[in-house]
């Protein structure tokens, strides 16, 4: 009898559940804000539900060695989650798929000193932890938006001939459909927006899924992933269209490391985020080489599973085994990087980790923002030659300390002439100086609201949320 490799950690990359119409500029890719749906909540809930019954079950062959199944132990689980300009969708995704993946259990309690038994609320909810990764200090989740070399790859993306002559196919489409997408622009261009607007309409809008024509849906999709998939997953694994993966690829490959030593607790980590680092890791694990339908946008709540396994004696080694389920499908297991099994881990390190952007200083080289804070763009440099632009930089500078340094000696001199003038004995204590003023009302006083953070010290330096799941 063979044995079989035995699972000993996961890595889940997951998608978000359904939402409403969500807009994104199509030269910037910034967000705009939306909202979770009912629906989306399920999406993901039914996600963590069979997440649960694969890497949780004791009867399942995939289950997880040594990890808690019945009360969660939170040194062996990692949750992190993307907090950008969408809003809390993503991070309401990652909390129904927490629901689903450890579900309500009387054996959280605990009993008191006088013999009082207490189980915690909805009948013993269980509590994760959850970092948040906020892309205007934490760059691994959200890499693509203020980024320059970004803006300047999908700029080059629409100036190619084959995405000209792709727009040319598609223009009866946008004829076709312009009644059906109220005033969005109708262009190749625009693609993601109008794609978004109709599958948002044919499963929020009954009126709107009764009055469109069938094909209309299925053109925009496969429209939407042409462009997606130009702008997020490029076959060269450096490539700055692969970006979203890169950055994402950073906290994969620490967590892998993390598993594979016997030393660390972790076992199961949940990375929770929008489609676009799905469509990069993809790509950049030749993942769809065989499998080009999956090229395109995932569904919603889709995911991709990474199996840390331990082979059987005589190859003790660790492998990865890669599985994906898009949308509503089940688990499809892939092969990396032209493999016909499991891929060894140092052989997928060894190919990854060369391309992967670990911290802050590493994305804006890569992104061409080196002085720029996140979100702010600096003006550009005059197009001058280059001798005069290293000449003007400098007068700039040093006419910037000249004033700094006068504004001090001003402020120095000043307060030397004001205590002179004074001329007179100063008493012990401190010196108050009042002026009645009246009152301002109640209504126009400031009311400041508290802030708490607590610092992570990740590979990023950032400050992220540590969050309670909840009920709600």
């Amino acid at each position: 009898m063979v044995r079989q490799s035995q699972v000993h950690g996961v890595i889940v990359i997951a998608r978000n559940g359904d939402r409403s119409e969500f807009y994104q500029d199509p030269k910037t890719y910034a967000p705009e804000f939306t909202e979770t749906t009912p629906l989306g909540e399920v999406q993901s809930h039914q996600l963590g539900s069979l997440l649960r019954n694969d890497y949780f079950n004791k009867d399942s062959a995939s289950f997880v060695q040594g990890i808690k199944s019945d009360l969660i132990d939170t040194h062996q689980i990692s949750v992190k989650v993307k907090a950008g300009g969408e809003g809390p969708v993503v991070f309401d995704s990652a909390i129904a798929t927490l629901q689903g993946l450890f579900p309500p259990t009387p054996k959280n309690e605990m009993t008191l000193a006088n013999g009082t038994t207490i189980i915690a609320p909805l009948g013993g909810y269980q509590y994760v932890p959850v970092e948040t990764a906020d892309p205007s200090n934490d760059r691994s989740m959200e890499s693509w938006t203020d980024c320059p070399a970004f803006q300047k790859h999908v700029e080059n993306f629409y100036k190619s001939d084959e995405f000209k002559k792709k727009a040319e196919e598609a223009e009866p489409f946008f004829k076709g459909v312009k009644d059906f997408i109220f005033g969005r622009e109708a262009k190749l261009e625009n693609i993601w927006n109008v794609y978004d607007f109709i599958n948002s309409e044919l499963a929020h809008n009954q009126t709107y899924a009764f009055r469109l024509p069938p094909s209309y849906k299925d053109q925009a999709q496969g429209w939407a992933d042409y462009h997606e998939a130009g702008v997020f997953a490029s076959k060269d694994i450096g490539s700055i269209g692969n970006i979203a993966g890169r950055t994402m690829m950073n906290t994969v490959l620490r967590a892998l490391e993390r598993i594979a030593f016997d030393g660390d607790a972790l076992q199961f980590m949940l990375l929770e985020s929008s489609y676009q680092p799905l469509m990069s890791i993809l790509a950049m694990a030749e993942l769809t080489k065989d499998h080009p339908e999956l090229a395109g946008i995932p569904d919603y709540a889709s995911a991709l599973v990474i199996e840390l396994r331990r082979g059987a004696p005589p190859d003790t080694r660790d492998f990865l085994r890669f599985k994906f389920k898009n949308g509503t499908h089940g688990f499809e297991t892939l092969r990396a990087f032209g493999h016909h099994a499991d891929i060894p881990l140092t052989e997928f390190i060894y190919r990854t980790e060369g391309h992967v952007i670990g911290d802050t200083n590493r994305w804006k080289a890569v992104c061409g923002a080196s002085f720029a804070p996140f979100g702010v763009e600096l003006p550009a440099l005059p197009t001058i030659g280059a001798t005069q632009v290293g000449q003007t930089a400098g007068s700039c500078i040093f006419a910037f300390f000249a004033l700094f340094g006068l504004f001090i000696l001003s402020n120095v001199v000043r307060r030397f002439r004001t205590r002179k003038a004074e001329g007179r004995l100063r008493l012990p204590g401190a010196e108050v100086s009042e002026k009645l003023l009246p009152s301002a009302p109640a209504s126009a006083r400031a009311d400041y609201g508290a802030v708490s953070s607590r610092e992570l010290g990740h590979e990023w330096g950032h400050y992220s949320q540590v969050v309670a799941t909840s009920a709600a």
